[in-house]
């Protein structure tokens, strides 16, 4: 099975300027109060890029908020992001964010630096 990017992220401390950024650079519509877990983003700052909005062929999302370090992340889809976390340390990459169960949308999430320091996220069933 191949692994698909499902989702790309944008995170920042300011999470409504971020928005009004991207709004005004590519017409993304983006309104807070998406679902997300909580280590992800502020849960009221979040919001979901999806095709529908205009955002293109995958799906995404912007949010943040004050204690969030600034970072841009792909997912890849799994079927195990536990799983997937493990296998990243057996090959030299590190785990930084542990699974995180979205309640609100069914899913879980979490992100690794690979070997060159890049941040990647995995997403998987809830």
């Amino acid at each position: 099975m191949t692994n698909a990017v499902v989702h790309v992220e944008v995170i920042g401390p300011d999470p409504d300027r971020l928005r009004a950024f991207y709004a005004a650079l590519f017409g993304w519509d983006s309104p807070a109060g998406a679902p997300v877990a909580a280590a992800v983003s502020e849960q009221s700052s979040y919001s979901f890029l999806d095709p529908v909005a205009g955002a293109g062929p995958v799906a995404g999302g912007i949010g943040g908020g004050p204690g969030f370090a600034a970072h841009a992340v792909f997912y890849v889809g799994v079927d195990d992001v536990a799983a997937a976390l493990e296998r990243v340390e057996e090959l030299g990459g590190t785990a930084v964010l542990p699974p995180q169960r979205n309640e609100g949308g069914g899913v879980t999430v979490g992100h690794f630096h690979d070997p060159a320091g890049n941040l990647v996220g995995v997403a998987g069933p809830g």
